[in-house]
């Protein structure tokens, strides 16, 4: 089985896509290739644009791979695809919530709860404090990693 799972946030360039980022180099530096990795929003403010200019340095600062991509909406069906659609803060759960079909609502999680927090995540967007935002993904990504199943079962 190959393993699916989405990071979201409200407009899919400042943590979601530094999540999806460094989970992608976490997976390759264990090996993990039977899991694919994807961000998306769940807002449409910027459908459409790149990464943010203070993920991209963050993500160059501490050496993690990114490629250029166009911020994607999420929609009830193409949440059916995943496995895990792991949000951000209270705010993206809620809309996971209310997105997701009933069938999917127990795929969502957020990231701190594997490091075994229900604190949010702040938003770099208002905070403009990327360093703490990417030591709270370092934190949620780096546990994820462990709690997932290993490679014969993912």
């Amino acid at each position: 089985m190959h393993m699916k799972i989405l990071f979201l946030c409200h407009g899919n360039i400042c943590r979601s896509p530094m999540a999806e980022f460094l989970m992608k180099k976490l997976l390759a530096d264990a090996g993990r290739d039977d899991i694919a990795v994807e961000s998306a929003a769940l807002h449409t403010d910027e459908i459409g644009n790149d990464l943010h200019y203070g993920t991209r340095n963050k993500l160059r600062e501490m050496g993690i791979p990114f490629s250029r991509r166009a911020a994607w909406l999420l929609t009830a069906e193409k949440a059916k695809e995943y496995d895990l659609l792991i949000g951000m803060d209270a705010y993206n759960l809620a809309d996971l919530r209310r997105l997701a079909y009933p069938e999917d609502r127990s795929k969502i999680k957020s990231l701190l709860s594997f490091a075994g927090s229900e604190r949010p995540i702040a938003d770099p967007w208002y905070t403009g404090d990327f360093d703490a935002t990417w030591d709270d993904i370092l934190a949620g990504c780096t546990a994820l990693l462990k709690a997932l199943p290993p490679p014969e079962q993912a």
